[in-house]
């Protein structure tokens, strides 16, 4: 089968790999008839090269047909049309039972100390083979897939079950912004320009959201959403804080992340870990501050007294330097985590097999063939493009 392949950083190209195959009882094998590109995805395109292997397949956003199932899994049959969950969880362990799926006991990498095992996500993960390839094999699939319905509809329709959607959603509700309230989001690609969305849907009163792309400033104002250009504003707190009473928003979300611009320190620290050999640079990487963190502390200031903090953008050093006493004065509350796919979806599907409020038919800005992957890659980085599916 065809996969897109890491060979490097900024490297990544359609080899010709073996075509997965039942391994355990529990496993399923799928047909991908779609696969997101995801910003998260541009970090092992960047900065986590330390974590991976030549020969990695990438992508951990699928949908598809089951083609095989294993002797445990006996709700899903060949011919099912599904959704996968980025992570890989049991259903059944003490953490899935509490909702927080991504702390999967059963697929833990404890070897890492990290959570559940992801697609496509570095050896950080599990080196889990993933999703931007014609075939995927997926574990634990008595639990972790979701059946859509077989009803016409464009696979956009149910794709973003996930990722986008769930991690989207529960940013929000990490956010915990009151009925009417306000809350302000950091980077409008596609996790942030989705968090708008489903807050204005939730019943925010203020939704501003804030980029320097002026298509993603475009797209989020189509759709109601206040924005501002970081570019046209001095100080982009301040502005904030005008737009919010002169006390700044109930909640802010970082959909940003280490990829967010400025922070020369942390840009430096990752090409630096990347140019060291794997061992050492797996070691820097885990352990010294990496990240640029312009994104955080920009939340930090900006968020009113007593607001909270809600980050979905992903950060990946271990010593990063937090401005602890400010979080503390000021009464900050901060929620983080990969999201919990399933612990949504009970929530989320309703909305897409009806009217479609949170616009997800339209959400790809870009649908490409799965050999156009590593041109793919280098434009979503360079914010040529917004949300990408590739098809094989």
């Amino acid at each position: 089968m065809k996969a897109a392949v890491w060979h490097g950083k900024r490297d990544i190209r359609v080899d010709n790999v073996p075509d997965p195959i039942i391994q355990q009882s529990t496993d399923a094998v799928i047909r991908i008839t779609s696969t997101g590109l995801c910003g998260s995805d541009l970090h092992l395109y960047e900065v986590l090269a330390p974590f991976l292997t030549p020969g990695d397949i990438l992508g951990h956003e699928p949908m598809g047909i089951v083609e095989e199932v294993g002797a445990a899994v006996t709700d899903l049959a060949p011919g099912d049309r599904v959704v996968v969950p980025f992570q890989i969880a049991c259903g059944d362990c003490f953490m899935c039972r509490q909702g927080l799926q991504t702390q999967c006991e059963t697929t833990q990498i404890r070897e890492q100390d990290s959570g559940a095992a992801i697609f496509g996500y570095t050896r950080l993960y599990g080196s889990v083979p993933g999703a931007q390839a014609e075939y995927l094999r997926v574990p634990q699939a008595q639990y972790g897939p979701i059946r859509v319905p077989d009803d016409g509809l464009p696979d956009d329709r149910y794709l973003y079950l996930s990722d986008v959607l769930p991690t989207a959603w529960q940013a929000v509700e990490y956010a915990g912004i009151p009925p009417g309230g306000s809350v302000a989001v950091l980077g409008l690609g596609p996790i942030g320009d989705m968090a708008c969305r489903i807050a204005k849907h939730r019943g925010a009163g203020q939704v501003i959201g804030i980029d320097l792309v002026p298509d993603r400033l475009k797209r989020a104002a189509a759709r109601g959403i206040q924005t501002l250009d970081i570019g046209e504003h001095q100080d982009i707190v301040t502005a904030v804080w005008d737009a919010t009473a002169g006390r700044g928003p109930d909640a802010v979300i970082d959909a940003v992340g280490m990829e967010a611009h400025g922070g020369s320190v942390g840009s430096l620290m990752q090409r630096l870990a990347n140019l060291l050999p794997d061992p050492l640079a797996g070691r820097a990487a885990s352990t010294a501050g990496v990240d640029r963190l312009a994104a955080l502390y920009l939340a930090i200031d900006m968020v009113r007294r007593g607001g909270t903090i809600s980050l979905s953008g992903v950060y990946g050093g271990m010593a990063d330097p937090m401005p602890m006493l400010k979080l503390f004065d000021r009464q900050i509350q901060l929620r983080m985590g990969q999201a919990n796919v399933r612990r949504w979806v009970p929530e989320i599907l309703p909305l897409l097999t009806g009217d479609d409020p949170l616009g997800v038919d339209d959400f790809a800005t870009d649908h490409v063939r799965l050999d156009q992957a590593a041109t793919a890659y280098q434009r979503f980085q360079h914010k040529e493009t917004g949300k990408t599916v590739l098809t094989p």
